[in-house]
């Protein structure tokens, strides 16, 4: 059989078999609340990272890995196509550098870079999400009622080119909270 061939073949039947395979680790938002400062809301929430030991792995040996924050705001009422007040996406990194031996996080594309000696400290501060800017107050209409509808993934796109294939294919790489909804509050 041609080499080529059987690639291709060894693909589609890792296609197959992977909605198949025990998922590993996910990600949680556990708390998202709003606060109204300066006539802006701004987003605190706290997500729970629990990264697979594949993902961990890959961190431990340099490989940079980027979370992805989409953040939604859509009036309670409102039907699935309408456009949302906010379509809002945040970056952040995290990284092993291996001969300082640290840990560092990092909002993108030029936010505050924070540096940790260990890695749960780093995940930790990776799951706090403090004062993100989502829209200026006079946007709603008192009389109605909104939501934030959230989403934290890892971004596959992100990684590595060698390491992407891998990525797509295997479920340990496929992490991410899903849409979680949460009232949009002063």
């Amino acid at each position: 059989m041609r080499p080529l061939l059987r690639l291709v073949l060894l693909l589609i039947a890792a296609q197959c078999v992977a909605p198949f395979a025990q998922a590993e680790g996910g990600f949680v938002i556990t708390r998202a609340t709003t606060t109204l400062k300066d006539d802006r809301y701004l987003l605190n929430a706290q997500v729970d990272y629990d990264f697979s030991e594949t993902v961990l792995e890959a961190l431990d040996n340099g490989v940079p890995l980027t979370i992805q924050i989409r953040v939604q705001v859509r009036p309670q009422e409102a039907w699935i196509w309408e456009s949302s007040l906010v379509d809002l996406t945040q970056l952040y990194l995290i990284r092993y550098q291996p001969l300082s031996e640290i840990y560092q996080v990092t909002q993108l594309p030029h936010g505050p870079r924070q540096s940790f000696v260990t890695r749960g400290a780093a995940i930790a501060a990776l799951g706090e999400i403090e004062g993100l800017a989502l829209l200026k107050r006079r946007l709603l209409n008192p009389r109605e009622h909104y939501f934030m509808h959230i989403k934290v993934s890892l971004d596959i796109e992100a990684l590595p080119l060698p390491l992407r294939p891998t990525a797509y294919l295997t479920s340990s790489w496929n992490l991410s909270s899903g849409w979680t909804q949460w009232p949009l509050e002063p």
